[in-house]
């Protein structure tokens, strides 16, 4: 790697956000190339797990602080039936507009250059580094690049298909009417409906979060349209149909995205893969944010140490790989019809099911302990 030039991050989301945080408060040059030029939302469920809530304490960002709520209940509801555990575990949920500000803030404040407002147009490698070349025009010439572009691809650098890769992904805030609120409290509530599942819970400021997938196929059969899917979803949902009474959604129409690579788990060298470029799990297990984060202090750790992208893929692989594929494999029952079936049923004898496995989709505590515990090695 060419350790004279700046190192390059692409995406200015979570994981790219971190891990230029983490090279510039030890000391090396990043340069970080957002294409957005303000706050905006993401499709995501917005959850942060207590291993997430520990990496941004690590880079100064409490979650309190940001307006987040405490979570401490999940439930999971299948027609009529409704499970309701304690999470096993110290969770959060916090708006994505605001944690993403918060982290870019972080970089910013120990050094790393933000370039908002641009985005890059191609990516080489080029005379023992990399070479990125802008929509403005601008190259940057760097020695090694972070492609933290989420779950948008970078052209060029396109992502296989994971294992269930036929699910359409919708995210809308609204705000519950008083009552419904108070009954939302500070819970997820996981929702089964025919294709495809849903989650709704607060954030700050008293909104809530709803985000769900749909199997193509099923959102095809309704025309493709937003209003028919959220239709079929009250009407098969009684619990979120009775939280969204009277509820006023907070924008005009929803964010969605398509063909998202559920299971994937990079390989390989090439650019520092990141984030979702790194691996992709399903969104019900509320631990994509808590995976972004160890990806960019484990690929910060091993960069400063001298290692190469292989070996940081190669570890972050075995820290995740057991999990994605653990989740993905439930992801895929619980948008079948059969399995629907029977978690209506299973969710009226066993309420701690739904806790007990978002408990075995977490980080490994070892990994961890691993990442976090290493000091980062000045340049």
């Amino acid at each position: 790697m060419t350790r004279g030039a700046p190192a390059l991050v692409i995406g200015g989301g979570i994981a790219g956000a971190a891990v230029a945080a983490h090279l510039a408060q030890a000391g090396h040059a990043v340069v970080l190339v957002e294409r957005s030029d303000g706050p905006h939302h993401k499709v995501c469920g917005e959850f942060v797990s207590g291993e997430a809530a520990l990496y941004l304490e690590d880079l100064g960002i409490e979650p309190a602080a940001l307006g987040a709520v405490r979570m401490r209940t999940v439930r999971l509801g299948a027609g009529r039936a409704v499970a309701t555990a304690p999470l096993p575990f110290p969770a959060f949920s916090v708006s994505r507009r605001r944690l993403d500000e918060a982290l870019l803030a972080a970089a910013a404040e120990r050094g790393a250059e933000i370039r908002r407002g641009r985005g890059v147009r191609s990516l080489a490698p080029c005379d023992g580094g990399w070479r990125a070349d802008l929509d403005d025009g601008d190259a940057i010439a760097a020695g090694e690049v972070f492609l933290a572009t989420g779950k948008h691809d970078l052209r060029g650098w396109k992502r296989p298909p994971g294992a269930q890769h036929d699910l359409v992904a919708f995210k809308l805030h609204w705000r519950l009417a008083p009552d419904e609120a108070a009954a939302l409290g500070s819970a997820v509530e996981l929702t089964l409906f025919p294709g495809g599942y849903a989650g709704l819970e607060p954030v700050e400021d008293g909104i809530a979060n709803l985000c769900l997938v749909v199997r193509r196929g099923h959102l095809a059969a309704l025309g493709q349209r937003w209003d028919a899917l959220l239709a079929a979803l009250r009407g098969a949902a009684p619990q979120l149909d009775q939280r969204l009474a009277g509820a006023i959604a907070c924008w005009g129409r929803p964010l969605a995205i398509a063909s998202i690579p559920y299971g994937y788990v990079a390989t390989g060298g090439g650019p520092w893969r990141i984030g979702d470029q790194a691996a992709v799990i399903p969104s019900f297990s509320g631990d994509g944010i808590a995976i972004a984060l160890h990806s960019a202090r484990l690929a910060a750790d091993i960069y400063l140490a001298g290692g190469t992208a292989s070996q940081f893929q190669s570890r972050l692989a075995r820290d995740v790989a057991g999990q994605v594929r653990y989740a993905t494999l439930l992801s895929r029952m619980l948008v079948h019809p059969g399995s629907q079936a029977i978690a209506a049923v299973a969710a009226r004898w066993l309420p701690n099911l739904v806790a007990g496995i978002a408990q075995a989709t977490r980080i490994p505590a070892a990994s961890l302990r691993s990442a976090r515990d290493l000091p980062l090695r000045a340049v």
